[in-house]
């Protein structure tokens, strides 16, 4: 019997509000991004440099509204193509064929063809931390398995997960999640080159890169100043102006992540018709990843903890360490009640 239900399509059209308004906000963050900066180079900066050649400056920077328009839908676009790539590099994902992993490739045949979607790519991290995740473009994808996955499920446990991974690829969550990885990590990029730069400012001042002497030196003193205060302001404001973005960008980026698990728990159970084997694998993953290394967990990380089955981020993690879970709503819901939803589906009407 099949385990939809009115519950199932409310969730499901939940799931494509929440899309829609996170692509909304996708492409409107750079924009927003661009003439944040805009602002303040017509304002600060241009008092910067008035202040520092003591001219006065008349007209302001301009950016072309199409040209912005193209520059940023075309970066959005290359980053539909070549994100899924780019998240397999970061993880050191390796795809793996039918003849290395026969049972895997059989299992995500035959899934997908109950799913309707076409069967994704298969690739392999050589990890002993067990979980898997999901991206690609529209329906067609990868999923990626560790072996420490692989090696800690059940046959059926292991379907279930699969199941998972292709109702992310099927309801194009994962399209979406691995676009919105792009401005968090522009953004944070951005924001370390201008910690490095201020960083970098205070060291030469603190050695004395500053001094000088004599009349020539005075005016070559002053120069220097002034190349220090225009250093630093711009530094520090950029700094200031990527962070808030890169906050922004992250807290849509949870919020779309939490919910959308929900929807594949639910499609996986629904397409093996055994939600207790989900509960099972969750249940198995989340007793094992405390045990694991810290420095396994961060090397898995990537910076797409977002896009795991289960979080990487629980109590394998000292606060400390990740101050993000702390400032904002974890990558994803409580294993716990994920659990517990499974296994009361499970006694439901249809349930096993």
């Amino acid at each position: 019997m099949s385990l939809h239900s009115s519950a199932d399509a409310d969730m499901d059209r939940q799931l494509r509000l929440r899309m829609a308004i996170a692509l909304v906000f996708l492409v409107l963050f750079p924009f927003a991004f661009v003439y944040t900066f805009l602002y303040l180079a017509n304002t600060v900066g241009l008092a910067l440099l008035e202040w520092a050649d003591g001219q006065p400056r008349h007209g302001e920077f301009y950016v072309d509204p199409i040209l912005l328009t193209v520059a940023v839908l075309g970066g959005l676009a290359v980053q539909y193509w070549i994100g899924p790539r780019t998240v397999l590099t970061s993880v050191d994902a390796r795809p793996v064929d039918a003849d290395s992993h026969p049972d895997l490739h059989a299992a995500v045949t035959r899934l997908a063809a109950q799913t309707q979607i076409p069967a994704p790519n298969l690739a392999v991290i050589r990890s002993d931390v067990p979980n898997a995740f999901a991206v690609g473009t529209g329906d067609r994808g990868t999923i990626v398995a560790t072996t420490g996955l692989l090696e800690l499920l059940s046959d059926e446990e292991l379907e279930a997960v699969l199941a998972h991974e292709l109702a992310h690829l099927s309801n194009r969550d994962a399209s979406l999640m691995t676009v919105a990885w792009l401005l968090p990590t522009i953004t944070y990029y951005l924001a370390i080159v201008a910690f490095y730069v201020l960083y970098g400012m205070v060291r030469v001042l603190g050695a004395g890169g500053g001094s000088s002497s004599g009349s020539s030196g005075n005016r070559d003193g002053k120069g220097i100043v002034v190349a220090i205060v225009v250093i630093t302001v711009c530094a520090v404001l950029t700094l200031a102006v990527s962070a808030m973005f890169w906050l922004g960008s992250v807290l849509l980026y949870r919020i779309l992540s939490r919910y959308r698990e929900y929807a594949a728990d639910r499609a996986a159970a629904a397409t093996t018709g055994s939600p207790a084997a989900l509960a099972g694998a969750l249940e198995k993953i989340d007793e094992t990843m405390p045990t694991i290394p810290d420095r396994d967990l961060r090397k898995l990380d990537g910076g797409v903890e977002s896009l795991y089955l289960a979080p990487l981020d629980t109590r394998a993690f000292d606060s400390k360490e990740l101050i993000s879970t702390d400032i904002f709503p974890e990558t994803h819901p409580p294993t716990e009640e994920r659990i517990d939803r499974l296994r009361e589906l499970a006694r439901g009407p249809g349930g096993e």
